[in-house]
């Protein structure tokens, strides 16, 4: 099955409800009437009437199947205030809640947070930053995670890779409290990327093999992130014994069967891994364009995990169709 076509199944038989809040942008108005065209979500869409009025008219949208919040008439708009200022305690007045709740990115995290919706999905139009920092502060993270991650789905024919953290944590550092002691240490919040990937994995019909890369393979390498590696996949086995995690481990160790063999050949991930966790940005972000770029995999995400409920961001330089098909990855995670 085409990778989506079980996803359209599921949200079929038990519809979700999105926020686009990028208001009246052609790419998004063009994903939003296919996707209720198709029967495949409830779209809620962020603006004024007239204007998508005016923009649906002028590129010969049919929105009829959406509905359309304007944040300076929305009837429930006090309790959206009252409940913000309880969020944010001590943070924001009234008067500074309403004025952020006037924006697309904050009034649609709002209806998430308010039940309202399931999901949301932006970034057509606003940047990273300001989907994330929303997400953050209103929905926040669920109970036991400490950060926010992301991943990439790689589809290449009927083949899927999961690669993780691409897109948010730039590298890990210890959490450190006022007195100077250790709450959450680097390797803890890599463990925690692991396993969090793994599970976005399995929602993606992938049997997670994890192997937590670096340029070591179990010692043969020292400095580094070799440390960090070695001691995230200790801590990822103990968080997700029922996981198939392995580390550290080079790349060609991870899918090589002949390198894992001469290598590592005791591990029951090395060789076969279709899950691969990143020590840094860097190498995470240079990792799965690479496999973009070079390896003709189309690359889906970033998959925001960690979260109470799905947030998901865009790029900037989206098309249409990318809006169309990340809303229906984000609407499956509900």
């Amino acid at each position: 099955m085409n990778i989506f076509d079980k996803l359209i199944d599921k949200l079929k038989e038990t519809p979700r409800t999105i926020v686009l809040p990028d208001g009246p942008d052609q790419r998004v108005m063009d994903a939003a009437e296919k996707l209720t065209k198709q029967n495949i979500l409830k779209v809620i869409l962020v603006g004024t009437q007239a204007e998508f009025d005016e923009a649906s008219k002028a590129h010969g949208y049919d929105l009829s199947g959406c509905e359309i919040l304007d944040p300076k008439n929305y009837a429930e708009m006090d309790a959206m205030v009252a409940t913000m200022v309880e969020l944010r305690k001590g943070k924001l007045s009234e008067d500074e809640a309403r004025e952020m709740l006037s924006h697309g990115n904050y009034f649609g995290t709002m209806l998430v947070k308010m039940g309202k919706a399931d999901c949301l999905l932006g970034g057509a139009t606003y940047s990273t930053a300001d989907t994330v920092r929303p997400a953050l502060q209103l929905v926040k993270t669920k109970p036991g995670a400490h950060l926010v991650s992301s991943c990439f789905i790689m589809v290449r024919g009927d083949e899927r890779l999961a690669m993780g953290d691409c897109a948010i944590n730039i590298d890990y550092q210890d959490t450190v409290d006022k007195e100077g002691n250790v709450t959450y240490t680097a390797a803890e919040k890599l463990a925690e990327v692991a396993v969090e990937t793994a599970r976005t994995a399995q929602i993606f019909d992938i049997d997670p093999k994890v192997a937590i890369l670096s340029f070591s393979t179990k010692g043969s390498g020292k400095g580094g992130t070799v440390k960090l590696s070695h001691d995230a996949t200790i801590k990822a086995q103990e968080m997700a014994p029922e996981l198939a995690i392995d580390g550290e481990l080079q790349f060609d160790a991870a899918v090589s069967p002949v390198v894992a063999e001469t290598k590592c050949k005791e591990s029951k991930v090395a060789g076969q891994a279709n899950t691969f966790i990143f020590p840094s940005i860097e190498a995470g972000n240079i990792g799965y364009k690479i496999a973009q770029r070079l390896g003709g995999f189309d690359a889906y995400g970033p998959i925001l995990q960690g979260l109470n409920a799905p947030i998901n961001d865009l790029s900037r330089g989206c098309n249409a169709e990318e809006i169309y098909t990340m809303s229906i990855i984000t609407a499956a995670l509900a």
